[in-house]
C-alpha cells in the first residue's frame, strides 16, 4: 500500500515558514543599495529602489529618484506590501501555529493577495518608468529587483494554499482517515 498527496499537518508549519521567507526576501529588496538596474557590466551606472549612482573609477555621485512621483509610488507600494504581509504572517502564526483557528486562513488569503497586488503594480512601473525617464543604453534587472519579484511569487502561492486550506480541516487537524489508493486483495 502506498499513499499520496499532502501532509496537511505539516502545513501548520511550513506555510509560517514560508512567509518568513517572502518578508526576507522584501526586505532585500527594499533595503538594497544597489541592485535593481545595473548598465552594462556594472561599470558606470547603477540604481536601487532609492537612488542612482553614476561615475568610474570608485567616484560615484548618486542622486536620490525619491524626487520622481513614479519612485515614491513604487516605494511606498513595496512599503505598505512588506507591512502588510508582515500582518498576514502574524495572523497566519495565530491561526496556525498557536491553535487551529481554521476561520482565520481565509484572511490571510485575501491579505495575502492584495500584497500580491500591490508588489506586482510596484515592480511593473519602476521598469517602465525607469526606461522612459533614465534609460541611456543597455540595462540588466539584478539580483534585488529579483529579491522583489521571489517575494510575490511566494506571497502568490501562500495565498492560494492559505484560501484552500479550511476545506481540509480535518486534515490540518489529523482526524481525517487515511486514504490509500491501492490495496492488495491477497
Amino acid at each position: 500500500m502506498f499513499r499520496c498527496g499532502i501532509a496537511y499537518p505539516r502545513c501548520r508549519w511550513i506555510l509560517p515558514l514560508l512567509l518568513l521567507f517572502a518578508i526576507i526576501f522584501d526586505i532585500i529588496a527594499i533595503a538594497a543599495t544597489s541592485g535593481w538596474v545595473e548598465d552594462e557590466d556594472a561599470k558606470s551606472h547603477y540604481a536601487n529602489m532609492w537612488e542612482q549612482c553614476r561615475g568610474r573609477n570608485d567616484q560615484w555621485e548618486c542622486k536620490s529618484l525619491m524626487t520622481n512621483s513614479w519612485a515614491q509610488a513604487v516605494a511606498a507600494l513595496m512599503i505598505i506590501g512588506l507591512l502588510i504581509l508582515i500582518l498576514a504572517f502574524i495572523v497566519s502564526c495565530v491561526a496556525l501555529c498557536c491553535t487551529l483557528n481554521i476561520t482565520l486562513l481565509p484572511l490571510v488569503g485575501v491579505l495575502l493577495f492584495i500584497v500580491v497586488v500591490l508588489q506586482i503594480i510596484a515592480l511593473i512601473i519602476y521598469p517602465v518608468k525607469f526606461n522612459e525617464q533614465i534609460f541611456e543604453g543597455h540595462y540588466s534587472y539584478t539580483w534585488a529587483y529579483g529579491f522583489g519579484w521571489g517575494a510575490t511569487i511566494l506571497t502568490i502561492g501562500c495565498g492560494i494554499l492559505f484560501c484552500c486550506l479550511p476545506r481540509y480541516e480535518d486534515e490540518l487537524t489529523g482526524l481525517a482517515k487515511t486514504k490509500y489508493i491501492y490495496s492488495s486483495s491477497a
